[in-house]
């Protein structure tokens, strides 16, 4: 029997995605914050979902990680994921998308009648947002053996001053159960990972594009840092005697700027990006020179040589900036990712699946990182997204038009049946547990 015709699972996504916002959402956008009592009903609904419409029971791991899965006619497996946690008032598509898709993939095949060729797993990967404790990824972190839970977790606190390790324990789950859940992801003996996401960002509508391929997900070099020189009052300090600490931060800030349009290229795989997105400055008020200013700096990269290029000339920035204000300037690091490309072969897999639906097939860089980045260095994996309108995220006026909802399932959905088609694909490098 043929699996059911793509356009029919399209609208069926699209419906259970407005059904899940309905259920999940307030005046102020989504609500599905990772282990809060919103999450736990949106990953009910999900349950209920996959056991009336597979007729398969989902399973946790020890990291909190929602699985279902359908068993295969071979030995391996295809992972399909992403998230169904929300930033606070958050958008109704952010994660969930690829979910439900995910969802999708395994309704066609109960529904024609067909037996995959090997197990497909769609996974909810848990806490990917980050949003009430600060750690992103932290599921398929996990997963991939990328996580230490005791060091990493343990002393973090929410707003309301709740511990992690309570908030983990309301779900059943433990900071040393987290550690193991590479042993159960390397179980499943996965040999290709996908994930349908929203790009959050404004280049596929700018470009008019309704479905993009991605590239992989841009490496981070994050740092705060400290320039540090003296209060003094404004009227009697002259400009030249001043060590003025938010001047060298001004600086640097712009310098950074220059620095990421020196290091952007033409092309899709070469465009990088630089932000200061906090600066804090004291003693902060209108008639004193600021003694002492923090700034961050967030450098974004595809290319791992770029992206290092780009933080020593950053680094040098921050140096002349304090000299030049007679200041002082300390780096502190925030946050180190490397580049994670995605495989070759599924990408052109997903080029021909979104030129089919399209016409098409746009290429673009991931600049926020998704569970994606933490299987690609585990299996070969692969993301398509879809356009984002008006080119936004993590906030409830993101969107998506139906339209482009429609064609990126669809694309999705062949790239699912390429992947089944050619497998099995070369023996993936397995990373090692870190």
């Amino acid at each position: 029997m043929p699996l059911p015709e793509e356009r029919a699972s399209a609208r069926r996504v699209i419906e259970d995605l407005k059904e899940l916002a309905k259920l999940t959402s307030n005046e102020r956008g989504a609500q599905r914050v990772a282990w809060g009592p919103v999450w736990r009903e949106a990953r009910d609904w999900f349950t209920a979902k996959v056991d009336r419409g597979v007729g398969v029971k989902t399973t946790r791991d020890s990291a909190g990680n929602l699985w279902a899965s359908l068993p295969g006619s071979g030995k391996g497996s295809i992972v399909i994921g992403s998230h169904i946690d929300s930033v606070p008032g958050g958008g109704w598509l952010d994660g969930v998308l690829g979910v439900v898709a995910g969802l999708e993939v395994l309704r066609r095949f109960k529904e024609g009648g067909t037996t995959p060729p090997v197990t497909i797993h769609v996974v909810d990967w848990a806490d990917e947002e980050g949003a009430r404790f600060g750690r992103s990824l932290t599921g398929s972190a996990a997963s991939a053996g990328a996580l230490d839970a005791h060091g990493e977790l343990a002393h973090l606190v929410d707003r309301q001053g709740v511990k992690l390790p309570d908030a983990l324990a309301e779900n059943d789950v433990t900071l040393d159960g987290m550690m193991q859940a590479r042993a159960y992801f390397d179980s499943l003996d996965p040999l290709a990972y996908l994930e349908l996401h929203i790009e959050q960002g404004p280049v596929l509508e700018e470009q008019r594009d309704p479905v993009g391929v991605v590239l992989g997900t841009m490496g981070v070099e994050r740092y705060n840092l400290k320039f540090v020189g003296q209060a003094a009052h404004s009227g009697a300090a002259p400009l030249h005697l001043r060590k003025d600490a938010f001047l060298a931060a001004a600086q640097f800030a712009l310098d950074c700027r220059a620095i990421s349009v020196r290091h952007s290229g033409k092309t899709p795989r070469t465009r990088v990006v630089a932000t200061c997105g906090v600066v804090k400055v004291e003693p902060n008020f209108v008639t004193a020179v600021p003694g002492t200013t923090e700034i961050s700096i967030d450098l974004r990269a595809l290319d791992g040589k770029v992206l290092q290029s780009m933080l020593r000339e950053a680094k040098k920035a921050a140096a002349a900036a304090a000299k030049k204000h007679l200041v002082k300037v300390e780096w502190s690091p925030l946050l180190h990712i490397t580049p994670r490309p995605f495989d070759e072969r599924l990408m052109a897999f997903a080029r021909t699946a979104v030129k089919e639906v399209t016409g098409k097939a746009p290429e673009l860089p991931s600049g926020p990182l998704h569970d994606a980045a933490e299987m690609a260095p585990l299996v070969p994996t692969a993301m398509i997204f879809a356009q984002s309108s008006p080119g936004i995220s993590h906030t409830r006026f993101e969107d998506t038009p139906e339209p482009a909802l429609d064609k990126s399932i669809r694309a999705f959905l062949k790239l699912v049946d390429a992947t089944l088609a050619a497998l099995p694909l070369a023996p993936a490098k397995r990373g090692k547990r870190r």
